[in-house]
């Protein structure tokens, strides 16, 4: 199994680490052709308007709607989130329209105002995850099909999940957690191995996944 990043600008370099540190190949994305053979796409933090230019200058845009739209599993942070709005606050034309949310950019100030915090995030288990907002997006309305993943202590909604797609405003991966990776892990493997009854072996990498943190 292989999971690729979105690498043309932004924080890429510490996803790929975190794919690493879970026994994940992880590959870097920067034109059509690496998308062949991956079973998930994230989407790293950056500047959202930057990416929008690079995805579609580099024919990114409908390859990656294709790949969602095969089940494959896409993980947006920050960045990413505002990338996989269906709706951005102020009227911005949506970049990959695959989550029915409405995100505010920069909903906590400037990168001076940037801060941590601990998430309760019950589909991850019972210890918090420690979450690191830069310049963060936040959710202002989610659609019917969209469960709310966590929320700060104030209510503000900061990660969803719809279908075979998923998003935080803060960054996991600068913080050292892995949970959210390994559970992108699982929806590739799940989705690249159906199941018993459907003629395919079990995919070899599933068990690889480490579950240390």
């Amino acid at each position: 199994m292989r999971i690729g990043v979105l690498a043309l600008q932004g924080a890429f370099r510490e996803h790929l680490d975190t794919l690493r540190a879970i026994g994940v190949d992880g590959v870097r994305v920067r034109e059509p052709a690496d998308l062949d053979d991956v079973s998930g796409l994230i989407l790293p933090g950056g500047e959202s308007t930057t990416m929008r230019q690079l995805i579609e200058r580099w024919g990114l845009h409908q390859p990656i709607l294709d790949l969602a739209g095969r089940g494959s599993p896409l993980f947006g942070t920050c960045a990413g989130m505002i990338i996989l709005a269906r709706e951005i606050a102020g009227g911005e034309e949506p970049i990959l329209p695959l989550l029915d949310v409405t995100v505010e950019r920069n909903a906590f100030g400037r990168q001076l105002d940037s801060f941590e915090a601990d998430l309760a995030v019950p589909v991850l288990g019972d210890r918090p995850v420690h979450g690191v907002f830069i310049r963060a997006p936040i959710v202002e309305r989610t659609g019917p099909d969209v469960d709310v993943l966590a929320r700060l202590d104030d209510g503000r909604i900061v990660a969803v999940r719809e279908r075979n797609v998923i998003a935080t405003a803060f960054h996991p991966e600068l913080a050292g957690e892995t949970r959210f990776h390994r559970l992108m892990a699982t929806m590739a493997a799940e989705h690249d191995d159906p199941g018993e009854g459907s003629g395919r072996r079990p995919h070899p990498t599933r068990r690889s996944v480490r579950q240390d943190r």
